[in-house]
């Protein structure tokens, strides 16, 4: 008779075992893996998606790189599924270049370009030939000249457009030594600079605050600043993707929002195009 029962007990056992095992690989079955490319992924903003996109069943993975370019590529190549850490003009600039169907599928924030120096406190201090860095990519370069015009330190030819360089200067009363160089070593030149247009999440990693330290920075206005809102991108074939839309509509939520506010100490904000303005922005630069 204890035979019999030990043998049942077992037998139990095992059929319980078994549905464990059934339910945890159900459960991982059902889970959906999700591979985000950034370039830095220390934003306060993520540790919060991760957690609510977890909750829908979805796990979001992030894979840092350390070059602008990078994270685009490993895209188009299936490395990764999303990437999140450009501006519609900077993909647009990429898309031309390669040739590779990546598409916007939702806005997360404006970074606003911002001036930072050692030496100076104020963007009227610039004197006669000091030099001033910038970045060197197509659309920063574009946008940073754009800002010192602003700035009314010079004065861009009527034709400059969204990807002008240096040589769309027509006036430069101050003889500036505008001098681009890789995003990443904005920060690193101080030094040796006057002043350096840094990019928003660059002067982040440097230990610099966005909100607090720039000596002079962008202003949004309206659709002026479509082309520089940061996005969360697919390839083509991926656009309508629902777990990727799903992670899109946690990004645009107003948790998060108050995350990048207090993160960057209101240096950057949440901005929610819909994705007919996305679309038009995005072709509108193509062309």
């Amino acid at each position: 008779m204890k035979k019999i029962s030990l043998l049942i007990i077992a037998l139990l056992a095992a059929v319980v075992l078994a549905a464990c095992n059934d339910s945890s690989a159900a459960s991982d079955k059902d889970t959906v893996k999700v591979k985000i490319g950034v370039n830095g992924s220390d934003g306060a903003q993520w540790p919060v998606l991760k957690e609510k996109a977890a909750k829908e069943g979805i796990e979001i993975e992030l894979i840092e790189f350390a070059d602008y370019t990078l994270p685009n590529n490993a895209l188009a190549q299936g490395d990764i599924d999303l990437n999140a850490f450009q501006h519609i003009s900077f993909l647009s600039q990429y898309v031309k270049e390669s040739g590779n169907d990546l598409v916007p599928i939702g806005s997360t924030m404006f970074a606003p370009l911002g001036v930072y120096s050692e030496k100076i406190k104020d963007i009227s201090e610039i004197k006669k030939g000091d030099k001033i860095a910038i970045p060197d990519d197509p659309s920063n370069q574009a946008r940073a000249l754009r800002l010192l015009e602003s700035a009314d330190l010079i004065t861009l030819s009527d034709s400059f457009g969204l990807f002008g360089d240096p040589s769309g200067i027509v006036e430069n009363p101050l003889n500036l030594d505008i001098i681009p160089m890789v995003a990443q070593q904005t920060p690193r030149v101080l030094p040796d600079v006057t002043a350096s247009i840094i990019n928003n999440g660059v002067a982040g990693q440097a230990g610099f605050s966005p909100g607090e330290d720039p000596i002079f920075k962008e202003e949004g206005k309206d659709e002026s600043i479509y082309p520089y809102v940061n996005t969360i991108v697919a390839r083509g074939e991926d656009k309508n993707n629902e777990t990727y839309t799903r992670i899109v509509e946690l990004y645009q939520e107003e948790d998060i929002q108050k995350v990048i506010t207090e993160d960057t100490k209101g240096g950057s904000a949440l901005v929610i195009l819909t994705q007919e303005q996305l679309d038009k922005t995005f072709e509108d630069l193509i062309k």
